[in-house]
């Protein structure tokens, strides 16, 4: 067939994809081969994949097809989270946008009805799209965390820690989301540095003319006030003990109280105490019996508590306040000062303390499960030394988990109330009547649990371990081989997940943990749909092509650093891809020239290829070894496009009148086939199609089992290394000598090491153009001369020499020589180094110095007879 000018894969991505998913590759059963099983980490069914995602999801493909291609039975598990603020706030949108429904109006089950359709719409669009990119999931096994089984799974999980006195409910200081009008576990407030103000109010003291001046950075809760702080040791105000203040705009008399909780120094050196809206107040009025006034509604609107201003959002209520102030002479001044403001992760709102009664999970005993997992060795963090000290620094210092949240869409809470608020926590509704007793009327909890209670049973539950926990496929695939998550989640789901596998199966859910850096765009910032810096993934796909964009994203993406992504990285991948493309083309040409009889000697560049490959492989093995994927796909890369086509293919083409040997030719074929097997985790598609054109083929690459590499020959890599140098520095004489590539030459090589040259010979004087090639023992006169490596050149031509600028050339090679050995001495006279750098170190740079010496010798010889 007639090959195409350039590789176009949009005629080839879905034809591979189908074919491999009608012939059962992706699936997976338990047979008697060992397991190696990946969980994806679920995307939310809120939209599309990022490039966050795509990211996570080529490096659990490459993880997965690799070891599929050694032996494992490889499971990769797709699913999506219900996630169920992000969710519930876009299903609001959408039917207020584009139905004029709002939630308040509609009933908990009509709710839920349209919640389920969305996920059934976006849930495809996310599973389309990993298709698309090519991963191999096994797609019988789709999960959602929403699912019956696993709905009843996480239902289970909560009737057991309550039973075990792990999961409490009390009334505490929460974080709460006024948009979403849900509390917020710690993991789901960001906290960022911002100006803040520092408005300075002046409280009157009750009985009296005078004045107590406070500093607030939050006026609009001053109604909310039950008392003023000072420092006991604060002379300022230590003729106020026993007194009141009122409390301005609605002039309740609050007491003074004292307590060294109070700075002095910090603006007035005067406390105002709000216990429902700010944890440290509500500590303090804990400790001095205070009361709690709630000014603020779910929605961050004032409510009847406030007496001012009620209904009025906030922030506007603080322009208010002040401007109210100000009319009382109340007002005093305002100064800028750094703060830190909460944010929902999920809504962006500014975070609101709130006292309210909620689901907590007490967290001590099962952190110190997960603590000891990791630290013990059990489960590997990749990089660990980037991640392990942050993973430690909060598990030791872990607060109780608020599970609660008040909205639809999730696990309900299965705790049932009778009309004396007694709870009954159980399954089901039938088992909390049978708690309860005949005859008594129960209500469950109007409260759903947090997303991320769900998840954390991923690796358990996406094998029924929950609701069938000694079922073969949870004995089989559980635990899993490696997780590729984000760094971002590491609380809120990596050590979580290892909590509920250590108290669930006793075992660690993963035996390693691959985080990838965070995808930024080429100005620095990270990527997302908010700043429309995010490129569409299928628009990518539909330019250059699935295997171009798991390039583009891999070859920069070193593990759990962040990486820069733009269309030139996709575009490079594309590149590579033509580039196969073109050697492909050639060694097709080949085929129809092919001797009919072979010399059957392997001649020196099958021999040096065949090293070569056996070492990059073992390079390559070291690094998946290692989670270091992009080294891995560098190396491939290298191998490819520079040893493979630019020197392999070079050093074997035929001559224009020349037949193809056939020993060659079929050798040709078979490392360009383990190249393509090679880079297959990496680009799947591609090397598909290139395995079956380059060979009539009863196997797929994509099952094609890797073979063990054998050891390199490391003299006969050397002597690769050695032509390759030597072309190209007698590539780099002639150019600078101004003699074209074809133009015939006499070439003498003055070395004390002949017998190297011996087998590379046919290669060099057909690369170097050559007429002869002789081995002299002396300086050749009227010649172009070059220094390469140890060994003097002498390039004759049928033209004068142009010998000012041959000295010129050498001069400033020998200047940059002499810089070179400046900074070696310099490295070798420093007594810090020396004694601290590991000896290997130090001796390469003694080796560094020794071969400098000699090149400079050399080219001093050389300069002497021009």
């Amino acid at each position: 067939m007639e090959l195409s000018k350039n590789f176009d894969p949009a005629s080839i991505e879905d034809k591979w994809y189908q074919h491999w998913k009608s012939k059962g590759y992706f699936d997976s059963k338990p047979d008697s081969r060992p397991s190696y099983s990946v969980v994806i980490p679920p995307p939310n069914v809120t939209g599309v994949l990022h490039m966050g995602h795509t990211l996570n999801e080529t490096v659990q493909d490459i993880l997965v097809r690799k070891a599929r291609m050694s032996g494992f039975n490889a499971c990769w598990v797709p699913g999506s989270d219900h996630a169920s603020i992000a969710t519930e706030a876009k299903v609001v949108q959408m039917l207020e946008k584009e139905k004029g429904i709002k939630k308040a109006d509609l009933t908990r089950e009509e709710f839920l009805k349209h919640a389920y359709e969305w996920k059934d719409k976006y849930g495809g669009i996310i599973y389309h799209q990993i298709a698309k990119l090519g991963c191999s999931v096994d797609w019988n096994r789709v999960s959602f965390t929403m699912d019956p089984d696993y709905y009843r799974a996480v239902i289970k999980v909560f009737v057991d820690l309550y039973k075990k006195n792990l999961i409490y409910r009390g009334a505490r200081m929460i974080n709460w989301d006024p948009v979403a009008k849900t509390a917020l576990s710690d993991e789901e407030v960001e906290y960022k540095e911002g100006q803040g103000i520092l408005y300075h109010v002046k409280y009157q003291i009750e009985e009296s003319d005078d004045f107590i001046t406070i500093a607030t950075q939050r006026p609009e809760t001053i109604m909310g006030d039950v008392a003023v702080c000072v420092h006991p040791d604060d002379e300022r105000y230590a003729h106020l003990k026993g007194k009141n203040v009122l409390v301005p705009l609605v002039n309740r008399p609050i007491p003074i109280i004292f307590d060294e909780y109070v700075d002095k120094d910090f603006g007035t050196g005067a406390l105002k105490v709000t216990p429902a809206h700010d944890i440290n107040d509500y500590n303090l009025g804990l400790k001095h019996n205070l009361p709690i006034i709630d000014t603020l509604n779910e929605d961050g609107t004032l409510s009847e508590a406030a007496e001012v201003f009620v209904g009025m959002d906030r922030f506007a209520a603080r322009k208010a306040v002040i401007a109210k102030l100000k009319e009382d002479g109340l007002y005093l001044k305002e100064e800028a000062y750094q703060t830190r403001l909460g944010y929902s992760q999920r809504t962006s709102a500014v975070v609101e303390p709130r006292i309210s009664t909620q689901w907590f999970v007490s967290m001590r005993h099962l952190a110190d499960k997960a603590l000891d997992a990791v630290v013990g060795g059990e489960v590997k963090i990749h990089p660990g030394d980037k991640f392990l000290a942050t993973y430690k620094y909060w598990l030791e210092n872990v607060k109780d988990w608020c599970i609660s949240r008040q909205l639809w869409w999730g696990q309900r809470i299965p705790a049932y109330y009778d009309e004396a608020g007694n709870c009954y926590v159980a399954e089901s509704a039938e088992e909390a009547q049978q708690l309860a007793g005949a005859g008594v009327t129960l209500t469950q909890d109007v409260d759903v649990l947090d997303t991320w209670f769900s998840s954390w049973l991923w690796p358990m539950e996406v094998f029924k371990g929950i609701t069938q926990p000694d079922n073969p496929e949870i004995n089989y695939y559980y635990p899993t081989a490696v997780l590729v998550t984000g760094q971002d989640i590491i609380f809120f789901w990596v050590a979580r997940m290892i909590m509920a596998g250590m108290e669930y199966k006793n075992q660690k859910p993963f035996s390693d943990v691959y985080f990838t850096g965070m995808v930024r765009d080429k100005q620095g910032r990270k990527m997302s749909k908010s700043l429309g810096n995010s490129p569409d993934l299928l628009q990518l796909i539909d330019q250059f092509g699935a295997d171009a964009v798991r390039f583009g994203i891999m070859i920069s993406s070193p593990a759990g650093n962040d990486l820069l992504f733009d269309e030139t990285s996709p575009e490079q991948g594309r590149n590579f891809n033509n580039k196969i493309w073109n050697a492909l083309k050639l060694v097709k040409l080949w085929e129809g020239r092919l001797s009919e009889t072979s010399n059957n000697e392997t001649p020196f560049a099958v021999e040096w290829f065949q090293n070569r490959l056996q070492q990059a492989k073992i390079d390559v093995e070291k690094y998946y070894k290692d989670f270091k994927l992009s080294e891995a796909l560098k190396t491939i890369y290298s191998l490819i496009w520079d040893d493979f086509c630019s020197w392999y293919l070079e050093w074997i083409k035929p001559g224009q009148d020349q037949q193809m040997d056939p020993l060659v030719y079929n050798k040709t074929i078979g490392f360009f086939s383990e190249l393509m097997q090679l880079l297959h985790p990496f680009t799947p598609f591609v090397t598909e199609e290139i395995y079956h054109l380059l060979a009539e083929r009863n196997d797929d690459l994509c099952v094609k089992q890797f073979t063990a590499a054998e050891t390199p020959n490391d003299a006969i890599l050397a002597q690769g290394d050695l032509l390759k140098t030597v072309i190209s520095g007698l590539r780099d004489a002639r150019n600078k000598n101004q003699l074209k590539p074809k133009e015939e030459i006499d070439l003498f090589i003055q070395t004390a090491e002949q017998p190297v040259y011996e087998p590379i010979m046919s290669i060099l004087s057909k690369q170097a153009a050559t007429k002869s090639i002789q081995f002299v023992d002396k300086v050749q006169d009227n010649c172009i001369t070059t220094v390469i490596g140890k060994d003097k050149f002498y390039l004759a031509a049928e033209r004068e020499i142009d010998v000012a600028a041959q000295k010129e050339a050498l001069l400033k090679d020998l200047e940059h020589l002499q810089g070179f050995l400046v900074s070696v001495d310099k490295k070798l006279s420093n007594e810090r180094f020396v004694q601290n750098a590991k000896p290997e170190v130090v001796a390469l740079e003694q080796k560094k110095k020794a071969d400098a010496l000699e090149k400079i010798q050399i080219i001093e010889d050389s300069l002497k007879l021009l």
